[in-house]
């Protein structure tokens, strides 16, 4: 069972990795960024619509439509969003290192929203984050003399904003996540995603290569991501996937060296290895968790 869960887990980071060179893909096809962000909710909602369908796990509570609505909002049209105009502005190696800036994210939100201490460990990856971001994203510019002027800081901030809203997932997740099916929250909450997405988006005539990137990136991404992630979550504890799960910025960089040619310099490898090393940090410290208890196919009311 536990091997089967790595093997869940693993595929969902490399999945998710592929987010990365497929949106540039879309994007080098004449796909704007946000409209590639659309379709990736669009396409990949399709899919969990029929799945839900299929496994009759369609039913939410009224009481909880409100906060799987703000979910859409939040963790699917902010992080969708933010994240491919991210990738968009500074490229897939460093966005992808932004996104797991979300565990210090994390360890703030539930000091200010759950009320969880605020321990040694989290002190030291929310610090080790920051120095990490700083080289990540500063010390190209500042060794190379070039000063502040050269830095990317939309690219930047979006990305810092991907891994805030990325964060959501776990405050989301720690009260829904163990009563619904995975094919039932995204039922719900993509759509609400895509009608954010949809005034920011001008749809235009594309080309057969890039439906099918678009069509790859909904399928993987989205819907074959999360679903095999939920499925680790169910056989191996939280920790442990959460840990699995981090090797994502790894992958997604030696994606984007192979695929587009994106590498790094020495301090952008440093800040990398600190923010991963962040993401251990704040993982370990944390109390051992039970794993994730598979949720009845529907509840008592439709939303």
């Amino acid at each position: 069972m536990q091997v089967r869960g790595y093997l869940y887990v693993l595929c969902a980071a490399a999945l998710w990795a592929l987010i990365g060179p497929l949106s540039k893909q879309a994007i080098a096809y004449g796909v704007a960024p946000l409209e590639a962000a659309f379709w990736r909710s669009a396409l990949g909602w399709s899919l969990f619509a029929v799945h839900a369908l299929a496994t009759r796990s369609c039913k939410l509570q009224r009481a909880d439509a409100p906060a799987v609505a703000a979910f859409g909002v939040f963790g699917v049209a902010t992080l969708f969003g933010a994240y491919i105009l991210s990738i968009h502005y500074v490229g897939a190696a460093l966005a992808s290192v932004l996104l797991y800036t979300a565990p210090a994210w994390v360890a703030v939100l539930a000091w200010l929203m759950l009320g969880e201490s605020m321990t040694g460990n989290k002190i030291l990856a929310l610090c080790m984050t920051l120095i990490g971001v700083a080289c990540v994203s500063l010390g190209p510019s500042l060794l190379s003399g070039q000063g502040l002027g050269a830095v990317n800081l939309p690219g930047i901030l979006l990305g810092l904003l991907s891994g805030l809203s990325y964060a959501t997932y776990y405050i989301f997740g720690k009260r829904y996540l163990g009563r619904y099916a995975t094919p039932t929250l995204f039922l719900y909450a993509l759509p609400v995603g895509c009608l954010c997405l949809l005034p920011f988006v001008t749809f235009g005539q594309r080309t057969w290569q890039a439906w099918l990137t678009l069509a790859a990136l909904g399928l993987t991404t989205t819907y074959g991501a999360y679903s095999v992630y939920y499925a680790g979550l169910r056989c191996l504890e939280a920790t442990r996937t959460a840990i699995v799960a981090s090797l994502e910025p790894v992958l997604a960089a030696t994606l984007a060296y192979f695929w587009w040619s994106e590498r790094f310099d020495l301090a952008g490898y440093v800040g990398s290895a600190l923010i991963l090393g962040a993401v251990a940090c704040t993982i370990l410290g944390s109390p051992a968790t039970r794993k994730v208890a598979e949720p009845e196919p529907a509840a008592e009311a439709s939303a």
